[in-house]
């Protein structure tokens, strides 16, 4: 794990932890995870720089979104697995970051949605 400076001591050790045991997180500890990763950097601050509201949240993961194509933007073949890893994590935190800030819990929502799609007619369904 690099980059670990800037980590309080604390959550470095419950990371490398983590990271080291191959343990994995659900979703609502990646969503703890991420909310404590936020505050500690100041952004749910009233005078954050970077007000965490839910259309600048939107905008964000619709930016790192489409930073997923740039890893395909001339080539089919993928060039550097790591780096589309850390694009899609960051995909991942800020869908994270907004269905808990919208009070929508991602686990039933996406269960629910798998429900959903098995009773589609992908033919001839529009809906999403």
């Amino acid at each position: 794990m690099d980059n670990l400076g800037l980590v309080p001591k604390w959550q470095v050790k419950r990371l490398e932890s983590v990271y080291n045991q191959g343990s994995l997180m659900d979703i609502a500890e990646l969503t703890q995870a991420m909310h404590e990763f936020v505050s500690s950097q100041g952004w749910y601050a009233p005078e954050s720089k970077r007000p965490q509201t839910l259309r600048n949240l939107a905008i964000s993961l619709s930016l790192e979104a489409s930073e997923v194509l740039e890893h395909f933007q001339w080539d089919e073949n993928l060039a550097s697995t790591p780096a589309l890893a850390d694009v899609l994590a960051d995909v991942a935190l800020y869908l994270l970051q907004i269905a808990s800030l919208s009070g929508i819990d991602m686990e039933k929502a996406i269960l629910n949605k798998l429900e959903k799609n098995y009773t589609r007619n992908w033919e001839n369904d529009r809906a999403s």
